[in-house]
């Protein structure tokens, strides 16, 4: 089914860039429930309690999403990703470039605010942590594919995407590297932690944004502009 796509490999060495959610300033995370330290200090274990512990969570916390994480009901799971439907594992999503992973994620988080904040007429404020990570090792070069098989980067309908990183997974393979369907940059979707190590911060930003407007800001440095890009482009 998938031969004529998986023909191609290239042996990887070289860093990624990976770009989550985070806040620039350290901060506790219960002081709005209870200001007394020692209420703090309970409600962080007994957030911790049901983690996987990890000497490396930068670069292992993906993987534990799919063996983690899980839902009564399939519809209503939020772990889904292009190459994973988020029930039994989860992928590791770099790219070649910053400015890649600023598309990909401005487009998801732009997403996130309108499902839950589309009537507010004012700014909102996120903010991202961006780090790279050495990658060494065999991967399926998808870049190309997508003039033979349209639905491997379909902005909207993982479908095909899903199934594909699952029979990946299943033979076990350490990942991919693919076009971006949000700009002209690449992604690597990693498989396995084997291949990832030495993560290193690489800077923060901060994503603002009003929903009433196509429109989100992305600032390296607080309070300057670095990119300005339009959502709608990106669906």
């Amino acid at each position: 089914m998938y031969t004529e796509l998986l023909e191609d490999v290239v042996d990887f060495h070289g860093d990624l860039v990976r770009n989550i959610k985070s806040i620039r300033e350290s901060q506790s995370l219960f002081d709005d429930l209870s200001a007394d330290p020692e209420d703090q200090a309970v409600a962080a274990a007994a957030d911790s309690a049901d983690r996987l512990p990890s000497d490396m969570p930068l670069l292992t916390r993906p993987f534990d999403y799919g063996s983690v994480i899980t839902y009564p009901f399939v519809a209503f799971n939020g772990q889904g990703t292009r190459f994973s439907d988020g029930l039994d594992y989860g992928v590791w999503y770099g790219s070649l470039a910053l400015e890649t992973t600023v598309y990909e994620t401005v487009h998801h988080w732009h997403e996130f605010i309108l499902d839950s904040f589309s009537r507010e007429d004012r700014e909102i404020v996120g903010e991202r942590r961006v780090f790279e990570a050495r990658c060494d090792g065999i991967l399926i070069d998808l870049r190309g594919k997508q003039r033979r098989e349209r639905r491997l980067l379909d902005r909207r309908d993982y479908r095909f995407a899903q199934p594909l990183g699952r029979y990946l997974k299943e033979q076990n393979q350490n990942g991919l590297l693919v076009h971006s369907a949000r700009s002209r940059g690449t992604n690597a979707d990693i498989f396995t932690p084997r291949v990832l190590s030495r993560a290193r911060d690489l800077c923060f930003l901060t994503y603002r944004m009003n929903p009433t407007e196509d429109l989100v800001r992305v600032e390296r440095t607080p309070g300057r502009k670095w990119l300005e890009i339009r959502p709608s482009t990106l669906r």
